[in-house]
C-alpha cells in the first residue's frame, strides 16, 4: 500500500496518527476516514487536496485503502460520494486524480471511475529517492451528469447478486 505514496510505511499506529494530524492541518486539504458500515471500522482514508475554490479545481489524494476496502462496492461508493460533493455541493469545475505513473492499480482505478487521462509529467518529483513521473487524470463538471447516472445505476442493489457480485461493470453503465 505504501510503495507509491511519498510517506509510510509507519513504524507504529501512533506515528501514522501523528503524520495524519500534521497533514490534516494543511489549509488546502480535508481528510476523510472511510468506514465499513457493518462494523464501524475505518478501512481507508481519502482526502481532498490542492483545493482551489477560486478556479473551481480540487484533487482527490492520499488514498490509502486497506485490503478490506480494495476492489469493493464501498470503495466505489466512497469515490462517488466525494465526486458528488465536489460537483454538486461545492460547484467545482474540475476534479483531479494524480498518481505515480508506475502505479497501475491507481491509474486503472481512476479510469474505471471515469477520470480521463491527460498526460504524464515526467520527473515531477523525487519520492523515496527515486524520480517520480506523475500521471494526471480529471473529470470535468460537464462530464459529471453522465457519470453520476452510471454510478447510481452501478451502485443500485439490483446490480448485485445474492453473493454481492456485480452483474454489470461500472464501465458498462458509462458506455451504454
Amino acid at each position: 500500500m505504501w510503495t507509491y505514496l511519498p510517506y509510510g510505511p509507519f513504524e507504529s499506529p501512533a506515528a501514522h496518527r501523528a503524520w495524519l494530524a500534521d497533514a490534516a492541518a494543511a489549509p488546502d486539504q480535508s481528510f476523510f476516514a472511510i468506514l465499513d458500515v457493518a462494523t464501524g471500522r475505518a478501512v481507508g482514508v481519502a482526502a481532498y487536496i490542492r483545493d482551489d475554490p477560486r478556479h473551481g479545481v480540487i484533487e482527490v489524494g492520499h488514498l490509502a485503502y486497506s485490503p478490506l476496502l480494495q476492489r469493493t462496492p464501498a470503495s466505489t461508493e466512497a469515490m462517488y460520494l466525494m465526486m458528488r460533493r465536489v460537483f454538486e455541493e461545492c460547484g467545482y469545475r474540475r476534479y483531479e486524480w494524480k498518481c505515480n505513473s508506475h502505479n497501475a492499480p491507481s491509474w486503472d482505478a481512476a479510469e474505471r471511475l471515469g477520470f480521463k487521462f491527460e498526460g504524464i509529467f515526467r520527473q515531477l518529483q523525487v519520492v523515496k529517492g527515486h524520480n517520480r513521473d506523475t500521471t494526471w487524470l480529471s473529470i470535468l463538471d460537464s462530464e459529471w451528469p453522465a457519470l453520476r447516472a452510471a454510478f447510481e445505476a452501478w451502485l443500485h442493489p439490483s446490480n448485485f447478486d445474492a453473493e454481492g457480485q456485480q452483474r454489470r461493470r461500472l464501465e458498462d453503465f458509462r458506455t451504454g
